[in-house]
């Protein structure tokens, strides 16, 4: 009996050792936890490059167009030719009234018959002056004066031929003919119009090299010298692509637009037509060096840009003051603070603090920056 009475005494001292030992255990496992380690997406900073690349937009068209014109004055009766149509040196592409033109070449064609009739009667006068001075019938004077008759007669000939000539060359300006092959690409003047010579009727843009004319602004014109090679694409064919060069640059800059007009010239290609919009790119120094990286990678801290950088040895992150240079659609241009080689938290940098221990996802420090749509990629 008082046996069972001191082991019932033990009992509760014993549930208290219990109790404590399993505190005891619940203490070590706290203690044995370790630190929590936070997977991250970065990107690496590439090289910089030295060039950058501008790109304009404009037209494809003839090297050469001429604007064709009567060299005459008249009313068109004829237009024979469309906007388009592809003509052949000597075709006749439009006419005007000849009527007119007719009746001057028979005026002249008269005047020569007249002339020529007089000199066949001065020059009748002329050998009978020159047989009365051989028999000592007639002075030398009378012989001068028939010989310069004679000669003057032959000018008045030579001039009512001079004329007839003109007058036929006026009758074959009626008709105005393309002088190389092209394609019509304007009619300034239609039928029943009256027109002055010179006055521009038909375009013709002549067959052979053609070019591309871009408008350049005053800031980067200086990067575009004849002889230049330059990247030529076209929206109608991504897969047509050709090397040109800078043909010819603007002395002076288009008083509304302030560009200056640069020509390219291409290689002769069959799938390139006039009229054709087509990209020109070019390669410039630059003058500064800027690092892409994207905007989510980008934080504030104290009123100052940071980005968070991971040291691969320690597999920690630390907090690096930048200075953005612009904004851009695809990231943030970062002008100092990060080097080649750099490699940057890309996503949750809120949640980063000094030293936190990271580990890198997967393979993202390789990928390529060209990668499209990935969300770690190696930029520049």
């Amino acid at each position: 009996m008082s046996l069972s009475r001191s082991v019932l005494r033990k009992l509760p001292a014993a549930g208290l050792i219990v109790a404590a030992l399993g505190l005891a255990g619940c203490s070590q496992e706290k203690a044995e936890v370790k630190d929590i380690i936070r997977p991250v997406k970065v990107v690496e900073i590439a090289q910089a490059h030295d060039t950058r690349t501008l790109s304009y937009s404009g037209s494809v068209r003839a090297r050469t167009e001429s604007a064709l014109a009567f060299r005459v004055n008249g009313k068109i009766t004829q237009r024979l030719v469309d906007i388009g149509q592809h003509v052949a040196s000597g075709d006749v592409l439009a006419r005007i009234d000849p009527v007119d033109y007719d009746l001057s070449v028979k005026s002249a064609q008269a005047a020569l018959d007249a002339a020529e009739r007089q000199v066949e009667t001065v020059e009748l006068a002329r050998k009978r002056a020159e047989q009365l001075f051989a028999k000592n019938f007639a002075p030398k004077s009378q012989l001068e004066q028939a010989t310069l008759t004679y000669d003057q007669a032959v000018a008045t000939r030579d001039s009512a031929r001079s004329s007839l000539d003109q007058a036929k060359n006026q009758v074959g300006y009626t008709d105005l003919k393309a002088d190389r092959d092209g394609i019509v690409t304007a009619v300034s003047a239609d039928v029943g119009q009256v027109v002055g010579s010179g006055t521009p009727v038909v375009t013709v843009a002549v067959d052979g090299e053609k070019e591309v004319l871009i408008a350049v602004p005053e800031m980067e014109i200086a990067e575009f010298k004849p002889g230049k090679v330059v990247k030529a694409g076209f929206w109608s064919d991504d897969r047509l692509a050709l090397e040109g060069k800078v043909r010819e640059v603007a002395g002076s800059a288009d008083p509304q637009s302030r560009t200056f007009a640069v020509r390219v010239s291409l290689p002769n290609d069959p799938r390139v037509l006039l009229g054709m919009t087509a990209g020109i790119e070019a390669s410039a120094a630059n003058e500064r060096q800027l690092v892409s990286i994207p905007l989510s990678a980008l934080a504030q801290k104290d009123s100052q840009s940071i980005v968070w950088t991971v040291d691969r040895g320690a597999d920690t992150v630390h907090a690096r003051p930048v200075k953005v240079a612009e904004f851009a659609a695809d990231g943030v241009r970062v002008a100092e603070g990060l080097k080649p080689g750099d490699v940057v938290v890309a996503a949750g940098t809120q949640f980063m603090t000094e030293n936190l221990k990271v580990k890198l996802a997967g393979d993202t420090v390789l990928q390529s920056a060209s990668a499209a749509d990935s969300d770690a990629r190696q930029v520049r």
